[in-house]
């Protein structure tokens, strides 16, 4: 039986030491462990979710951080749109379908919560951030002047086409298919 390489589950209050850890290598305005506590314990609309290398050991080392969370995203469900807060992969993890896993993940949840698009902030030199939201039908629907206050730079309002809509189920369906592939681990053949 074939397995993937990384894989997602909903995020835990034991994971939040490692996320936080992981935040403060890839944000320069990092959310604190107490900010994802919360949304975890306190905001109803919040879906989080971190991703898992399947050749790395559970459990928390010396550190408090558990080396097999190599990713994680979370989303805000409003009304009738997910708004995706956060996404972010261990540099060491970059680049290998970590980021697209999460992504799709989200999107697949946003789906089965009903959400109608699903909307995020980028910012404008994130470059391969909007590849990838491009990739899965994002389009950049207006800018956020100065929306980030460490430098002021501006922000990118990336939408999505109605997610139910036949051709992004053809679009999403493909995409899909196409990690999944990407991700697959052989396994050896049992006796």
């Amino acid at each position: 039986m074939d397995e993937l390489m990384f894989y997602t589950e909903p995020m835990q209050q034991a994971d939040v030491a490692t996320v936080a850890a992981i935040e403060r290598l890839v944000f320069t305005m990092p959310w604190s462990a107490n900010a994802y506590s919360y949304e975890l314990r306190a905001n109803p609309l919040s879906h989080y979710s971190v991703a898992r290398a399947r050749s790395l050991p559970r459990g928390l080392d010396e550190r408090g951080v558990d080396p097999s969370v190599i990713g994680y995203g979370g989303f805000w469900m409003m009304l009738d749109e997910a708004h995706i807060c956060t996404l972010g992969v261990h540099p060491d993890w970059r680049g290998r379908g970590v980021g697209e896993l999460l992504l799709s993940t989200m999107i697949q949840q946003a789906s089965e919560l009903d959400a109608q698009v699903v909307t995020l902030e980028v910012r404008v030199s994130n470059a391969p951030a909007q590849h990838l939201y491009e990739k899965y039908g994002f389009t950049s629907v207006g800018v956020r002047k100065g929306y980030y206050s460490d430098n002021g730079e501006d922000a990118l309002i990336m939408t999505t086409e109605p997610i139910h809509s036949p051709a992004y189920e053809r679009r999403f369906n493909r995409l899909q298919r196409m990690l999944r592939s990407r991700l697959l681990v052989e396994q050896p053949a049992r006796a």
